[in-house]
């Protein structure tokens, strides 16, 4: 266990060494290209892998961080239920959108996020689906007391809302990505919200919304008892990712969407981290006060 929490943390840290790293290539070293000449060796070829490669690391390490996570606090049988619908409805999805339009609107990938899958969608846009959409949604989950008090209105408003956290991140993140001296994707149809369609926020809250229904069905007969600190993870991914795409939403003029982001993201993400840390706490203190009534019994009845 103390491996795979080692090895957790070091691929959180890259994730977000990553961005950073990422950040400084796309918004310092390429609009002024001519600060490359005065690196180092060591800092040009630096500089080029991370153009070459930093965005399908910075995701890959993301992916790989919740899945560790998952597999230590969830357990194998519970992370697997939810990246395997993750993965291949967003990509479903993802394939759909790039050839006829359906769900999110007419767009198309460039380079930079590797490998395209059918020469469409790189694959790696299916793993940012899985691991911020499994952050968004535990936070929902937990916030809203799903596996302690389980009822029909809490697993439907953790799905709703998990799926809003993970919308959010989107229409902070897809304006700039879009637009900055270096896109990763272009929109054929440009839409009224910053360049993008008000179709994509309807696609993005559709697929999340059916890839954590299934989830939860699966998961249905398996509640999650996390500790006070197990939720950490799920917000510092969730802010991270949410703050690379501020500061690249910033750096290109777009403020709206980050404001917006802050009161239907980060606001309620905060809120379910802290509501979830406290049931947390409470279920731990009652779970001590249990064992402690159970021993008084005991050395009473001898």
């Amino acid at each position: 266990m103390k491996q795979l929490v080692i090895a957790e943390r070091v691929c959180l840290i890259g994730h977000i060494v990553s961005m950073v790293f990422g950040l400084v290539g796309i918004l310092l070293v390429i609009p002024n290209a001519e600060v490359i000449l005065h690196l180092s060796d060591v800092g040009q070829t630096a500089m080029q892998w991370s153009m070459a490669g930093g965005g399908v690391v910075y995701i890959i390490l993301g992916a790989a961080t919740v899945f560790l996570y998952g597999l230590r606090t969830l357990g194998l049988g519970r992370i697997l239920a939810f990246m395997l619908p993750a993965i291949l409805i967003s990509l479903t999805s993802e394939l759909l959108g790039t050839s006829t339009g359906f769900p999110f609107g007419h767009y198309s990938y460039l380079s930079g996020l590797g490998y395209k899958i059918g020469g469409l969608v790189p694959f790696t846009i299916p793993l940012s689906w899985f691991y911020v959409g499994c952050a968004a949604y535990l936070l929902a989950r937990a916030g809203l007391s799903v596996d302690t008090k389980p009822s029909w209105w809490r697993h439907t408003g953790a799905i709703v809302l998990g799926s809003l956290l993970l919308t959010c991140w989107d229409f902070v993140l897809d304006p700039a990505m879009s637009q900055t001296s270096l896109p990763f994707w272009y929109w054929q149809q440009p839409g009224a919200f910053f360049g993008m369609p008000y179709q994509n926020f309807a696609g993005w809250l559709g697929t999340g919304i059916v890839f954590m229904t299934v989830a939860a069905l699966l998961w249905k007969n398996n509640p999650i008892k996390f500790e006070r600190s197990q939720l950490n993870l799920p917000l510092i991914v969730y802010l991270s990712n949410f703050g690379f795409a501020t500061v690249m939403s910033i750096a290109a003029g777009f403020s709206i969407p980050v404001l917006l982001g802050l009161v239907l993201g980060v606001t309620p993400a905060v809120g379910f981290w802290l509501k979830g840390t406290a049931a947390s706490e409470q279920v731990n203190v009652e779970a001590t006060n249990n064992k402690v009534s159970v021993a008084s019994i005991k050395v009473a009845l001898k």
